[in-house]
C-alpha cells in the first residue's frame, strides 16, 4: 500500500471520528488506531470500535453488541452467504457477527463477549448510526 492511500486512511479515520478502521485491498489488510481525544474531563472514555458491549446490561443480564461506526449493517459476508449471526447461536468474542460498511469499506464487526445471540436488533442493509444495538446476547 502506497503512502498516498495510508494518509487517506488516516484522514478518514479523523474525518469520521473513529478510533480504529481496517482495510483490506487484495492480499493487503491495514488497521489503523487511534486514541480518542477528549473534549472534557467529565465525559466518559469513547468505546473502542471493535464493538465491545456498551456499560450498561440489559434486563436479564443481557450484553448489548453496538454498532462503532455510522454505516450500512450486512449480516451476511456476501449477498449468498448465510447470516453470520443466527438466534439461538453461539459466539465467540473473536467472532465476527457482523460487516458495517461505510465510506465503501467493510468493516468486520466481532462480538466482543461470548454469549448466544438472544436477539438481532438491526435490519440487514439498513443504515446504523454509533452506538446503536445491532446484537443482544446472553452471555456465557
Amino acid at each position: 500500500m502506497d503512502m498516498d492511500r495510508l494518509r487517506e486512511i488516516v484522514r478518514l479515520l479523523k474525518d469520521e471520528d473513529l478510533t480504529e478502521i481496517t482495510v483490506v485491498e487484495g492480499e493487503t489488510q491495514v488497521t489503523v488506531r487511534r486514541t480518542p481525544e477528549r473534549t472534557a474531563p467529565s465525559l466518559p472514555s469513547t468505546p473502542v470500535a471493535t464493538a465491545q458491549p456498551a456499560g450498561t446490561s440489559l434486563p436479564g443480564g443481557a450484553v448489548p453488541i453496538t454498532a462503532p461506526l455510522v454505516g450500512t449493517f450486512y449480516r451476511r459476508a456476501t449477498p449468498e452467504s448465510p447470516p453470520l449471526a443466527e438466534v439461538g447461536q453461539i459466539v465467540h468474542s473473536d467472532d465476527t457477527v457482523c460487516i458495517i460498511e461505510a465510506m465503501k469499506v467493510m468493516n468486520e464487526i466481532k462480538a466482543g463477549v461470548a454469549g448466544r445471540v438472544r436477539s438481532v436488533q438491526a435490519e440487514d442493509g439498513a443504515p446504523v448510526e454509533y452506538g446503536q444495538v445491532l446484537f443482544v446476547l446472553d452471555p456465557l
